[in-house]
């Protein structure tokens, strides 16, 4: 779902799962970007979430070349979001998990409340689990080089403020879920009273040579890292997470 004004789109994330990025969501996503032309983009989450992650349940009935083309559909919608020409900002009033946080933190600015109990995090190396490389980049280009060990290796999930702390987050909203709207809103339309030109000309600058893939690099995540997702070890943990 998307709404549109003469200054910005708000894109909707609602799906089941609460909000559970699979192929029939991401390429709605991917419409409503394409719908929004170059116009600013306000991304917020359905529900008591923003994205708790990937759609575990299509995720364990994909075998290699599924898992493949789903890891580029995914890649795909990451870097629409993180290029996009004008201003993003992410309204992450509950949780932002996983794939839900890597969404998240390719927007420009990430607003996170200071109260309530959603959760920001990165947890792939705790379920065992290997980055692509091109979101690995995506994010290390966003969050410190300071807090990669903390955030990609500890793989914590993190309330609002230590959210901020470590640059999964940009902006603390003081209160509840309910203030966050309102302050992500306040975010896209400040960063957008810049003009146009020079904002697109200098975060094209500043996101030059991203994500900066080899082709060598690509194909050993494929050769490696993909039977871990298509993998049983992962198949039993997804059953058990959905208590199948």
């Amino acid at each position: 779902m998307s709404s549109s004004s003469e200054a910005y789109t708000t894109i909707v994330i609602s799906g089941p799962g609460m909000n559970a990025l699979g192929t029939d969501l991401m390429n709605h996503i991917l419409g409503q970007i394409n719908a929004a032309g170059d116009k600013p983009l306000l991304f917020a989450g359905e529900g008591i979430a923003f994205s708790a992650g990937l759609d575990l349940k299509e995720v364990l009935r994909l075998d290699r070349d599924g898992m493949r083309a789903f890891f580029d559909l995914l890649e795909q919608l990451t870097a629409r979001v993180y290029h996009h020409p004008a201003p993003t900002v992410a309204a992450v009033h509950g949780h932002a998990i996983a794939g839900g946080a890597v969404v998240a933190r390719a927007c420009d600015r990430v607003v996170v409340c200071s109260e309530g109990r959603g959760r920001v995090g990165l947890n792939e190396v705790a379920l065992g689990l290997h980055f692509p490389p091109a979101l690995l980049r995506t994010l290390m280009a966003r969050i410190p080089p300071r807090h990669h060990t903390e955030v990609l290796l500890g793989a914590g999930l993190h309330k609002g403020p230590e959210a901020v702390r470590l640059g999964l987050a940009d902006v603390l909203a003081e209160g509840g879920p309910e203030t966050v709207l309102a302050r992500a809103e306040q975010e896209l339309i400040a960063l957008s009273a810049h003009p146009a030109h020079a904002y697109t000309y200098t975060k094209k600058a500043l996101q030059r040579g991203v994500p900066g893939v080899s082709e060598q690099e690509q194909a050993a995540f494929e050769r490696d890292s993909l039977p871990v997702w298509v993998g049983q070890p992962l198949k039993n943990l997804i059953r058990k997470i959905l208590k199948l």
